[in-house]
């Protein structure tokens, strides 16, 4: 069969099933473009309703490069072609896959699927990150993806130099069940116009479920696959409730997630003759309604500000934010499930029992009708199965006998990964529940690149605990030097923050183990499954390596639990990350004199800036965090309380006498942050808190007062000085006890 037969049989077989169809060229490069033209002709697709990813130009087609994919986000053609000789990469297969409409073409051209794998591109250049090179990545990722494509249903396959189909794709569906029309319930709240823009039942069901927002207390959490209009519905509501007069605070990772959700609200307004005026962001109503967007931390801040509070994709958001969204009166949470935006199924174990324990009025709806193809699409399936996006943990009862009795420490070798799909499921699925933001490079990166190892505890057979290891550091002089100079070297994390931001010379000589992402079956999480991982690990690499080292957004939770297990933190980022909402720490486990020393000297230097930087970047960060960190910090205290005599005298007035905190608080913040350090002295949490929010960060009074729940200012001021004579009692010498024989 021709390439032109082929491709009219198979753009048949897709309108008539309404589906989408993937066909794969590969061979030489000019070839594959040349038999792209030959497929857009021959499926008669409209040259304004194509797009192509290439990094080469004169196309008469939209033209976009490989690493601008992301622009497919939300968009519909009837074509997408994907080059993949440059620039290609698995983001760029899962941002572009879901743009084809139903009845249309998804083209990959590709060099010849059998020397593929063994082919190094730029792609693979972002995964040899120092000291590792080229040569040094395997091509395991891209040996699964032409399985893939040799197998799976609803793929053609044409050989470009040999001018021969060696699949034709057609998969011999007929006409799709036929879906009864949306209709307008009963007795609905939101206007008709809201219920007669949906396009499936699903949608008016969810659209209807989104009519609680209307009330107080409620929150609705609304789960689909991609593209089944998800963020239309919560478009159609934030439209509806603004025409009430209501004010609708959107967020999400980013604007394009959200972008959908917007277009439907302003073409709702605009329908109903509300739209006072349309910006790309902000939406205003004549009744006096907003629709708004803003950065999920900035959103998180105002949310008790709004009336109704909509997170769009919010499986890509970490637990600690979305639970600050709880405060609006009510508030939906719409995401996907499986798909390129994000994990769902860590958004269902992480945040639901939060939700559920929040005092709202929950609802939960999911949508399972496609919008733009029907259902048993094979494209859709494929990229699944391509790109692990549907990857989950071993089901609960597989594990839920497991134990740090019964869990067996197992290196993971990528080669056994890649050939055994169970395996990979399971591991890539726990990884998942890890972040939450997990992409389709993330499952490249597992596979093939060479600083990257995995290891696992696995009950059974299965695995319920896992580690994503990185190796860094032990760079040539001639790199470290570009690095302190201020060049990012990719892959080494923890040395370029101690190195490029923290100016310490000599952090990239020593060898690292870092610990990307640490993930526990829900069903076994509390029973030390964790602890064990990382003990095993160090078992492993500790005679091997300098120091063990990991970053991530801290919570208190987190930087106990790396306490726990023996990991110091030597920073803590002054700004927040624009995803998480969280200010990264970056903690070190010493395995060797050179690792100690690597710790040693950036602890010291952590205590030594923190004074400064509390009172600055860091002066709105969560006061259990810094509790929580400096508790965790092994830097030596003692320099801290060694005050003058003069400085005594001053804490010791303020604290049993008539003196004022206010005239010199220098001393009072070398003293919290000793006692902080050390926990030498009993203090309930909320004095800690005090020390934290007045001492450190130096707050106003009235602010500290009201946020920590004091009943006026003079009984916070009361409570500041009641701690302080624990500290000196602690931590003064002779001339503090002899100031304070003044006043007893």
């Amino acid at each position: 069969m021709s390439l032109n037969a082929a491709v009219e049989a198979i753009r048949a077989e897709a309108r008539e099933t309404d589906q989408r169809r993937l066909l794969v060229v590969h061979g030489d490069r000019d070839r594959c473009v040349d038999a792209a033209y030959t497929v857009l002709d021959s499926a008669d697709v409209d040259a304004e309703d194509a797009t192509l990813l290439t990094t080469r130009e004169g196309f008469r087609y939209e033209r976009l490069r490989p690493k601008h994919a992301d622009r497919l986000l939300g968009t519909t053609r009837e074509a997408v072609v994907v080059d993949a000789f440059a620039e290609f990469s698995p983001n760029a297969l899962g941002q572009s896959v879901g743009a084809v409409d139903g009845g249309g073409l998804y083209v990959l051209l590709a060099p010849p699927l059998d020397e593929w794998p063994d082919r190094r591109d730029g792609f693979d250049e972002s995964l040899a990150v120092p000291p590792f090179d080229l040569d040094d990545v395997t091509g395991r990722f891209r040996t699964r993806l032409v399985e893939t494509i040799r197998g799976h249903p609803g793929v053609a396959v044409y050989d470009a130099d040999a001018a021969v189909l060696e699949r034709d794709g057609l998969t011999g569906g007929g006409a799709p069940p036929s879906e009864p029309e949306p209709r307008v319930p009963a007795g609905t709240r939101f206007p008709e116009r809201a219920y007669g823009a949906c396009l499936t039942r699903d949608q008016s069901r969810a659209v209807r479920e989104l009519e609680r927002l209307a009330e107080p207390d409620s929150a609705v959490v609304i789960e689909a696959d991609r593209g089944r209009g998800k963020s239309s519905a919560a478009g159609l509501a934030a439209g509806s409730l603004a025409g009430e007069g209501r004010d609708v605070l959107v967020t999400a990772p980013e604007f394009g997630g959200a972008a959908a959700l917007f277009d439907r609200a302003r073409a709702l307004l605009s329908e109903e003759g509300n739209l006072a005026s349309g910006e790309e962001r902000r939406l205003r109503t004549t009744t006096g309604g907003t629709v708004r967007f803003h950065p999920a931390a900035d959103a998180a801040a105002e949310a008790a500000d709004a009336d109704v509070a909509i997170v769009d994709e919010a499986a890509a958001l970490p637990v600690r934010l979305l639970e600050r969204f709880l405060d609006a009166p009510s508030a939906a949470f719409v995401t996907t499930v499986h798909g390129y935006e994000g994990a769902g199924r860590g958004f269902s174990v992480r945040f639901r029992d939060r939700l559920r324990r929040s005092g709202h009025d929950g609802s939960e709806i999911r949508l399972e009708d496609p919008i733009r193809y029907a259902r048993g699409d094979p494209v859709e399936s494929w990229a699944f199965r391509a790109l692990l996006l549907d990857a989950r943990p071993a089901v609960d009862e597989a594990v839920a006998d497991a134990s740090p009795g019964s869990a067996r420490y197992d290196v993971l070798e990528r080669e056994a990964l890649r050939s055994d799909e169970r395996l990979l499921r399971e591991t890539f699925g726990l990884l998942v529940l890890a972040h939450y933001r997990t992409e389709p490079n993330d499952l490249a990166r597992l596979l093939d690149a060479p600083n990257v190892s995995v290891r696992a505890l696995t009950h059974e057979g299965n695995v319920v605990s896992v580690a994503l290891l990185a190796r860094e550091g032990g760079l040539e002089r001639e790199t470290r030097e570009s690095m302190y100079e201020g060049v990012r070297v990719r892959g080494n994390m923890v040395p370029d923050v101690l190195t490029s931001q923290l100016r310490d010379r000599r952090a990239a000589a020593p060898v690292g183990i870092r610990v990307m992402r640490i993930a526990t079956h829900h069903a076994v999480r509390s029973e030390g499954l964790g602890s064990l991982l990382l003990g095993e690990i160090r078992e492993e690499f500790g005679d091997d390596v300098d120091y063990l080292s990991t970053g991530f957004g801290a919570t208190p939770e987190l930087l106990r639990f790396w306490r726990r297990n023996g990991y110091r933190p030597v920073h803590l980022a002054t700004t927040r990350n624009e995803a998480s909402g969280e200010h990264s720490a970056v903690m070190l486990r010493p395995e060797s004199e050179a690792g100690r020393a690597l710790h040693d000297r950036n602890a010291a230097r952590f205590r030594d800036r923190l004074v400064a930087v509390l009172q600055d970047a860091l002066r709105a960060v969560d006061p259990d965090v810094v509790r929580t960190v400096l508790r965790a910090c092994a830097a030596d205290a003692a320099p801290l309380p060694d005050l003058s005599e003069y400085e005594w005298r001053v804490a010791v007035g303020a604290s049993f006498g008539p003196g004022l905190y206010d005239a010199s608080p220098g001393p009072f913040r070398r003293l919290a942050l000793a006692h902080l350090l050390e926990d030498r002295v009993p203090l309930e949490p909320r004095a800690e808190r005090l020390l934290v929010r007045k001492v450190l960060q130096a707050h106003s009074w009235e602010q500290v007062a009201e946020e920590l729940e004091f009943v006026s200012t003079r009984q916070c001021m009361r409570a500041l000085g009641e701690a302080y004579r624990a500290l000196v009692t602690e931590y003064g010498g002779e001339v503090a006890r002899t100031e304070r024989e003044r006043f007893d």
